[in-house]
């Protein structure tokens, strides 16, 4: 373990070298990534070094306990010599827990992908649900939350729409949302009161940068068009809209939340960067899919992670059997409980992993 811990020290170290570096100085882009990355490591290689210290103090201590064993100090050596082990043993396990599989697109801002499901206009006003939620969520963290893309029901719900989501360590928490959520409960469209069953489901994209994915412009079909919608005077008058196909993949990307063809050109690209990484890494992970199944739930949007059951005011994370009977205050952001419990659950398998 402390080998690894001294890697993380020496990487940190050609970090702090690394950004004051003239040419790295010269590149936002690169020295923003190292910056991150220093600051990811720099929990493990604090504990590393306390550890060190701790370790020292330990040695003078014993050394002078061989030599006063009967003395004044040795009782206070005694404790001493006690409080420095148990201290240890303490840093020890957090050690362990920085050892862990760390992901490096934790503090990544996200695109938050809502598609309605199963249950026609009812999951198009669930997915309206989960966009204020989430929205909601944000504003508790202190985040940014600005929509992307749009497509609106007559009644207020959504087919789809895409939120980006900035704020630091947003995709750390906001990881564990990718899947089918269902909602119990009876429609506003139900005359007979019957409770109803409907779908929708989350992407959680981190957003990629232009030193993770590069695009090649030749790649891209660009086209503009009226955006729709609520918007002012622009709307259906001038050629803000911008669709942006990625001709190798097919990916489609539209965005017209802005009245400049610019900015929205601008999104389009970033959101169509994050699905290329989306992309890339589902690949790569389909190749070690036994490991990936190992983890709380796939991450896969078909899989059910998450009921919110009206009559019974119950929310229930099927991926680790917690059930809540506070509907409201879940759906109004409060989702620090759930997170915080998947994120347990995340490091609890890490570690009997690495136990093995």
């Amino acid at each position: 373990m402390l080998d690894k811990i001294e890697v993380f020290e020496q990487r940190y170290l050609e970090l702090e070298r690394l950004l004051s570096d003239p040419q790295v100085l010269a590149q936002k882009e690169l020295w923003q990534k190292y910056s991150r990355e220093l600051a990811e490591l720099a929990p493990a290689v604090e504990l590393y070094r306390s550890y060190r210290s701790l370790q020292k103090e330990l040695a003078e201590a014993r050394e002078l306990l061989e030599e006063d064993h009967d003395g004044e100090l040795a009782d206070f050596l005694h404790e001493e010599i006690k409080r420095i082990t148990a201290r240890l043993e303490e840093i020890t396990e957090k050690m362990k827990e920085q050892l862990l599989q760390r992901d490096p697109r934790d503090e990544k801002n996200v695109f938050l992908e809502i598609r309605a499901g199963t249950g026609g206009e009812e999951a198009a006003l669930f997915a309206a649900d989960l966009l204020r939620m989430y929205s909601r969520y944000a504003e508790r963290k202190g985040w940014k939350a600005e929509i992307i893309d749009a497509h609106a029901t007559d009644i207020g719900g959504y087919k789809e729409v895409v939120v980006g989501i900035e704020g630091r360590g947003a995709y750390s928490r906001l990881k564990y949302e990718s899947g089918v959520h269902r909602v119990q409960r009876v429609p506003v469209t139900e005359s007979g009161g019957r409770i109803h069953t409907s779908a929708a489901t989350v992407a959680v994209l981190p957003e990629a940068e232009e030193v993770d994915v590069e695009i090649n412009p030749q790649d891209l079909r660009i086209d503009t068009f009226c955006s729709t919608g609520p918007g002012g005077q622009s709307v259906n008058t001038t050629q803000s809209a911008v669709r942006i196909t990625h001709l190798p993949t097919g990916l489609v990307v539209t965005c017209q939340d802005e009245k400049s063809q610019l900015k929205n050109k601008e999104k389009a690209l970033r959101v169509l960067r994050s699905r290329l990484m989306d992309k890339y890494i589902s690949e790569q992970q389909a190749e070690v899919a036994a490991e990936r199944r190992s983890q709380i739930g796939s991450g896969d949007r078909s899989e059910r992670i998450r009921t919110y059951n009206f009559p019974q005011n119950r929310v229930t994370d099927h991926r680790i059997g917690l059930t809540l009977h506070r509907l409201e205050q879940v759906l109004d952001g409060d989702l620090d409980e759930i997170i915080d419990s998947l994120a347990a659950a995340d490091r609890a398998r890490q570690l009997q992993s690495a136990a093995k």
